[in-house]
């Protein structure tokens, strides 16, 4: 079984706070459930802030950029304009072998 199905592309999804992270606090505990949900619905297969704290760091799984944006659209970081998104789509060309097993699974 994979975590990537065959359909779908991944991204680098790039939060940076446009607002002081004293704005971004009331907003940081809905946008932790929506990440939660995009997990559960599988969109989302890794993410963390970033040190310094500055933002996020998101690899996304969608079978387009369009239905990512719209799934974005949905967090209250972006809802509450507290952030800038830069979405970079990618093809993994190389990763290491026990992560190509877990992502990949029978595809590799």
């Amino acid at each position: 079984m994979s975590l990537i199905a065959k359909k779908n592309r991944l991204f680098v999804i790039d939060l940076e706070y446009t607002v002081p992270f004293d704005q971004i606090e009331p907003v940081l505990a809905p946008h932790m459930d929506f990440v939660a949900q995009a997990y559960q619905q599988g969109h989302f297969l890794l993410s963390g802030p970033k040190d310094p704290r500055t933002g996020g760091i998101v690899v996304a799984q969608a079978p387009n950029l369009e239905t990512l944006q719209a799934l974005l659209a949905q967090d209250p970081f972006v809802s509450e304009n507290v952030v800038k998104v830069t979405i970079s789509s990618f093809q993994p060309s190389n990763m290491a072998p026990a992560l190509r097993d877990v992502l990949l699974g029978a595809q590799a």
